[in-house]
């Protein structure tokens, strides 16, 4: 009985960790949701516009900074190969916004990183792919529109991956989370973004495999996080069996 006891105490401190893990970062879905499109950013021509002066299609939501030393390069470089992959045609089928949550970031920097990520694009496809800036209170109201928690780590931040589909409306339809995404995941998102039907996610798994170090200054499988996964079930597993004895042997 005792170790029925220790192992569920276990599962229980370890599932509060993963609670308190997710209220820091990651993201809270908020399918069904009209995005402000009354906000206000600054485009690759230095031009303040607002988010509804951008969205008439289904439109496709990123957010990174340009500083990143992890994650965001990679990706950004899924984003530009889905682009490449598909047969939608970006600028006629669906339009791409990333936003810079880094209210340090300007539209010079925002010039080059997409300069480096539009090679595989038609250069009349890539102007519908916009980047744009903003200052911290238009950052923020979008961030939590979207659902989408980050956290600060000195000059970098901790944040999760993933592409969330809008509707023409600005109506959250659906997230994929990752660094790389599948063609027929992007058909399927953008006809049900026409529709404004807002399905749910099944894979979430990327969410929180990656930590930032703030010694090495980079992001990191995190290796206890898995681990600790891995641990959760097994002991769940032994758990059960365990239980299983006891009855019988009752």
């Amino acid at each position: 009985m005792k170790k029925l006891l220790v192992i569920a105490l276990f599962l229980g401190c370890s599932l509060l960790s993963f609670s308190q893990f997710s209220k820091l970062v990651g993201i809270d879905e908020h399918l069904g949701d009209t995005i402000p499109l009354e906000l206000t950013f600054t485009n690759e021509q230095y031009q303040t516009v607002t988010l509804g002066s951008l969205i008439n299609k289904p439109t496709i939501l990123s957010f990174v900074y340009f500083d990143c030393p992890g994650i965001c390069s990679d990706y950004q470089a899924g984003i530009s190969d889905l682009i490449d992959q598909s047969d939608l045609v970006l600028g006629k089928d669906y339009d791409i916004i990333t936003i810079s949550f880094n209210y340090r970031d300007n539209t010079e920097r925002a010039l080059e990183k997409k300069a480096n990520y539009i090679t595989k694009i038609d250069k009349d496809a890539a102007v519908s792919w916009r980047y744009l800036t903003g200052d911290s209170a238009s950052i923020n109201k979008i961030l939590r529109s979207a659902g989408y928690k980050i956290k600060i780590a000195g000059l970098d931040f901790v944040h999760p991956s993933a592409l969330i589909m809008l509707s023409p409306k600005g109506k959250i339809t659906r997230y994929l989370y990752g660094l790389s995404y599948l063609p027929f995941d992007l058909k399927m998102s953008v006809i049900e973004a026409r529709k404004g039907i807002s399905q749910p996610t099944i894979n979430k798994v990327l969410e929180f495999c990656y930590a930032y170090e703030p010694e090495g200054r980079r992001y990191s499988l995190e290796i206890t996080k898995l681990a600790g996964i891995f641990t959760l079930l097994v002991l769940a597993t032994l758990f059960i069996i365990l239980l299983r004895r006891r009855k019988k042997q009752a």
